[in-house]
């Protein structure tokens, strides 16, 4: 028998950046920002700046930004998860949770962006094409936008704000 499709993100079990499973369901209502991440990508500065910005603003007020370390693009991101969480959480005192890197694409992506990516998205078809991509799910566990890596994640304020309900 196959197995059902998720409805919902909160259905889907990862691994954090030590290797320990967990359900997302553990972020249930809150609006998640998720995004594959590179250390050694040209948007890793401005990106990770901006990202931490926007977490520090909203956290409190139910915004997780949830980051899946990739190396499928320009071997971008080669280190382990030590070394991809130390980077992170030193060179930018990012506070939001680094999770196990995954592949986003191809006969070994993860389920999670299997589920994210299957809708409306993408000019190019459903693919993620670099590093960065951002997905915007709402609090029912449902991605209501994607936007392009090269999108800077402070012009997300405004969906961010709306599925927050903060005027």
């Amino acid at each position: 028998m196959a197995a059902k499709d998720p409805e919902s993100v909160y259905e889907i079990r990862i691994e954090d950046a030590k290797g320990d499973s967990l359900v997302l369901s553990q972020y249930k209502d809150k609006v998640l920002l998720i995004v594959n991440v590179a250390s050694k990508c040209g948007m890793t500065n401005s990106n990770y700046t901006e990202l931490n910005e926007l977490y520090s603003k909203y956290k409190d007020k139910g915004l997780e930004i949830l980051a899946f370390p990739c190396n499928q693009f320009g071997d971008e991101e080669p280190g382990t998860n030590d070394q991809i969480t130390d980077f992170v959480c030193t060179r930018f005192k990012s506070k939001f949770p680094i999770f196990n890197k995954i592949e986003v694409n191809g006969e070994n992506e993860s389920p999670l962006y299997k589920f994210l990516k299957k809708g409306k998205w993408g000019i190019f078809g459903d693919d993620i094409q670099w590093n960065f991509a951002k997905f915007l799910v709402d609090k029912k566990g449902q991605a209501v936008e994607r936007y392009y890596p090269t999108t800077s994640p402070l012009t997300l304020e405004h969906d961010i704000k709306k599925l927050l309900n903060i005027s």
